[in-house]
């Protein structure tokens, strides 16, 4: 069966990620990219969202699941993953990638880190 794929790049998301006190009173920038596998065939042929996975609806799971605080982005990754697989069934794979702008970090200037994730 022929696999297709959705992204969604750089959705820009303030978070409260981190194990810095100031982190977690503060917030930071996030950058939430995602690449969803899914089989096209029955969206291309029928032509409406029950044969593929809705981005609009994949983008507010991860900005709600973004909100809730956690230590790691590891986590985050993984309770993104685990609310689209709910939420869509025809998920085959993907890969995650969380990106913290302008992370605090002593006498270091850098533009981002980001923890990657992909099955």
């Amino acid at each position: 069966m022929p696999r297709g794929s959705i992204e969604i790049k750089k959705l820009r998301v303030y978070a409260y990620h981190g194990v810095l006190e100031q982190e977690n009173r503060i917030g930071n920038n996030f950058d939430v990219s995602i690449k969803l596998y899914y089989p096209i065939s029955r969206a291309m042929v029928n032509d409406n969202l029950t044969g593929t996975l809705n981005y609009a609806e994949a983008i507010d799971i991860i900005k709600t699941t973004m909100q809730t605080p956690s230590h790691l982005i590891e986590n985050v990754i993984e309770r993104i993953k685990l609310a689209l697989l709910n939420r869509f069934p025809l998920i085959e794979g993907g890969k995650i990638k969380i990106e913290k702008l302008s992370p605090p970090i002593a006498n270091t200037q850098v533009e981002s880190v980001s923890v990657s994730y992909e099955w």
